[in-house]
């Protein structure tokens, strides 16, 4: 949405239709810096006169330059992607879900204060149940104020203190919080979920939680991502929320690559 409008807001300003002249010029083997300001005028005039009368040119060349563009952001993707794909798979830290030897691996890049991560939750658990050969690894990325760092540190640290088991527990808890996070909430949430809550809250603010935050963050960064939920599926990165006919759709295309 923000780049169409971006880019009727530059045909407005008439970059379009200065890419529209000097193409027309070409095709009709005319040398625009040759023209004399009067030629000019009378070139503009007529490529005018024919946008005027067939509106929809501008919209095909419209429709054209974003495929073009997204076809180019699909490639530089796939290339950010496969050089950071150790530390995407690997960083030693992650909490890993599915299949452990699944053929497709999902990474999601998740703010339990995001409302489309919250939408995405049940629908990414509802795939992964669905299909026996996914692996998914969750990544803390806490980008939308203290509240979402918070949750984060709480759940970083349930897994340091009690293990991945306890750590799919908050996380599932987090997603589902509806009121704002603080410690004393968090340490009720720790307890009724049977863990020890003053173990948790004093690991919060540990040197291992930051570094993983830290991590994790350098590694968003690295990967141009700058929103949640976002997700790499294989090969694939996907920028935000997608329900899960598309992203099972996404998983057929990366097995049959």
């Amino acid at each position: 949405m923000l780049k169409r409008f971006s880019l009727k807001s530059a045909l407005r300003n008439g970059a379009m239709c200065s890419a529209l002249l000097a193409t027309g010029a070409m095709a009709q083997g005319l040398d625009w810096d040759a023209m004399d300001a009067d030629q000019k005028a009378a070139f503009g005039a007529s490529v005018r006169a024919y946008l005027l009368e067939n509106p929809q040119v501008i919209m095909e060349a419209v429709a054209v330059l974003e495929t073009q563009e997204a076809a180019a952001q699909v490639e530089q993707d796939a290339a950010l992607v496969a050089q950071n794909l150790e530390a995407l798979h690997n960083d030693g830290f992650s909490w890993e879900g599915g299949n452990p030897e699944g053929d497709i691996t999902i990474v999601e890049f998740v703010d339990y204060r995001c409302g489309y991560c919250r939408k995405a939750a049940p629908e990414v658990q509802a795939l992964v149940e669905a299909d026996p050969n996914i692996k998914l690894i969750l990544k803390e990325f806490p980008i939308l104020g203290d509240a979402s760092v918070l949750s984060s540190r709480f759940a970083v640290a349930t897994q340091i203190v009690a293990g991945d088991e306890a750590y799919a527990q908050v996380h599932d808890a987090l997603i589902a919080l509806g009121g704002k996070p603080n410690e004393r909430n968090l340490g009720r949430m720790a307890k009724t979920l049977g863990l020890d809550a003053d173990a948790i809250l004093a690991e919060m603010d540990s040197e291992e939680v930051t570094r993983r935050i830290k991590e994790t963050r350098d590694l968003a960064n690295a990967l141009k991502i700058s929103g949640t939920p976002s997700f790499v599926f294989g090969s694939q990165m996907v920028r935000g929320y997608a329900p899960m006919d598309v992203m099972a759709q996404i998983v057929a295309e990366e097995r049959a690559k």
